[in-house]
């Protein structure tokens, strides 16, 4: 099995909200781009949060327009090796550095990790004794997460409360 790497965080130091994925995909580490799989839907979940149309913009834009509206985005898993893209896959597991990424952002307001795999690797990354922003756990936008964009779509808007109590 193949050795596969997240990608550099997208994080300005003034971010209110970190969302957390697990580990990209084929698709997206040939693309090497975040969410690059036509199916996965966290361009269109995102899209009410900072408030634009992320999927209609090209791949640049998306990333400005998140962090102007003060999202950031990274993975919980640094390094695996994966055969496939299913989380379920995932084995040999190295970290990434969350804490010393979130120490890096003081108006930080809510850690949400997109899936059960990142949410479970991500508390396991920061540890039992964890105290800081809220923790927001979310449903899967992988195509692979099958109960439908509608059903998703709640948990992921809710996000966008930690940007609007930020900005009273």
């Amino acid at each position: 099995m193949q050795l596969k790497h997240s990608f550099p965080p997208v994080a300005d130091p003034d971010a209110r909200i970190l969302v957390l994925g697990s580990l990209p995909g084929d698709q997206s580490l040939a693309a090497q781009r975040y969410y690059a799989h036509p199916q996965n839907q966290f361009w269109q979940l995102m899209s009410p949060v900072v408030g634009c149309d992320l999927a209609a913009l090209d791949y640049d834009d998306r990333l400005a327009a998140l962090r102007a509206q003060r999202v950031a985005l990274w993975d919980v898993i640094g390094s695996a090796r994966r055969a496939g893209s299913t989380d379920a896959a995932i084995v040999d597991i190295a970290g990434n550095d969350i804490a010393g990424l979130i120490a890096t952002l003081p108006d930080l307001r809510a850690i949400a990790f997109n899936g059960g795999t990142a949410l479970k690797q991500g508390l396991k990354l920061l540890g039992r004794g964890f105290s800081g922003p809220e923790i927001v756990a979310l449903p899967s936008s992988s195509p692979l997460h099958t109960i439908g964009l509608a059903a998703k779509q709640p948990a992921w808007a809710a996000l966008a409360t930690f940007l609007r109590d930020a900005q009273l």
